[in-house]
């Protein structure tokens, strides 16, 4: 009943753009894309953010971040094809000890912007295609807000057997940990991003030192949107609405790296928080199905009862998820299954990092934070 009313509301799919409108002058905009080894996606992605119809000045940055594919030659290609916006294909060499993922990538594209001096930078990623419409609503959404990062959750991929049961559910639970509804509101604590799709005020990214000050960061989304924040910037997250991934996940493996990489990172690789986590999944997704079957082999009405109202109103808050991704209802009452990979997920997070494997993203692995050099 508290994930029913009192946690934001989180299982509500409604939170999309706020209201906008045409600002009198359009300021000007620089993309940034961070891409390793996206030859796979490019040609589905990259001509969206090309063909953007925006009024104002704007200018694609690609950063091919050590590519083995050929990814920077194929996004010249796609640019003379294609046209419309102007597009920079960069390197930014290897990345200096401390810094992960891709923001050693991101950090060199902005750098690259700022010899253009936009007013804003759009933060997206080589899977992600985008509505003609989609910068211009976002910046009119940003102007019309007042806030300093407007982002959309981009709609992923769900066509494998695996993804129907994984992605929707991926999304569900990022919202209960961070309900979309409280980050846009003045005085919550709740902050929040999606990193595939982030505009970003370029005065506000110079005040929280973007990318430099979450360079450690694995979860580099949020902690954007946290920095942001905390220097008194104003942050707004949503569902997407044509701003969609490309990235294919069809086997479980693909999916359990997607999901395992930053599990234990979102825990602030605590046992404690992980013992907290497991048990509460277990508490809230696997007991009303195992009471509902215990109670009705032994006979205790009240179990079966109390279990399967549990598991109704969890399959109740599944059901607007399943919609949005345009999936069929009859996945929502195995939530349980779901949520009980994710346990695992959760938990091989765990043993990854004690392992000393750590995160790891496209060939690179994460050093641990208590490993990574404080350069201040």
């Amino acid at each position: 009943m508290w994930l029913l009313l009192g946690q934001g509301f989180f299982w509500r799919t409604d939170v999309r753009l706020p209201p906008r409108r045409e600002p009198d002058a359009w300021p000007s905009v620089c993309v940034v894309v961070p891409a390793r080894d996206e030859a796979a996606v490019l040609p589905a992605a990259l001509p969206s953010l090309l063909r953007q119809d925006y009024p104002g000045r704007a200018e694609v940055f690609l950063v091919d971040d050590g590519s083995t594919d050929g990814t920077g030659d194929l996004a010249r290609e796609l640019a003379r094809g294609d046209g419309g916006l102007p597009l920079t294909v960069s390197s930014p060499g290897e990345p200096p000890a401390g810094w992960t993922g891709k923001l050693w990538a991101v950090r060199h594209g902005i750098g690259l912007a700022r010899a253009r001096d936009p007013e804003y930078l759009l933060l997206t990623d080589a899977d992600i295609a985008h509505a003609p419409d989609s910068l211009r609503e976002l910046v009119a959404a940003a102007r019309a807000g007042g806030f300093d990062v407007v982002s959309q959750m981009a709609r992923l991929r769900v066509e494998s057997t695996w993804e129907r049961f994984v992605v929707p559910a991926f999304v569900y639970f990022f919202a209960q940990l961070y309900p979309f509804r409280r980050i846009g509101r003045k005085g919550t604590r709740t902050v929040a991003a999606a990193g595939g799709c982030v505009l970003l005020r370029t005065d506000a990214a110079e005040r929280a030192r973007i990318p430099d000050a979450i360079r450690h960061a694995v979860i580099d989304d949020v902690a954007l949107a946290r920095a942001v924040k905390r220097g008194g910037g104003r942050v707004w997250l949503g569902l997407a609405d044509r701003v969609d991934s490309v990235r294919p996940y069809p086997r479980l493996g693909d999916l359990w790296r997607m999901v395992s990489r930053s599990a234990y990172a979102q825990l602030r690789h605590n046992p404690l928080l992980l013992a907290g986590t497991v048990a509460g999944l277990a508490l809230v997704y696997l007991v009303p199905p195992t009471a509902v079957v215990g109670g009705l082999v032994a006979g205790n009405a009240a179990a079966a009862v109390v279990g399967g109202s549990a598991w109704l109103v969890m399959t109740g808050t599944y059901v607007p998820m399943l919609r949005y991704y345009r999936q069929p209802l009859w996945l929502a009452p195995l939530l349980p299954f779901t949520a009980f990979l994710y346990l695992l997920m959760t938990v091989d997070s765990a043993v990854r990092h004690y392992q000393g494997r750590g995160a790891a993203w496209k060939g690179r692995t994460y050093a641990r934070p208590d490993a990574v050099p404080d350069e201040g």
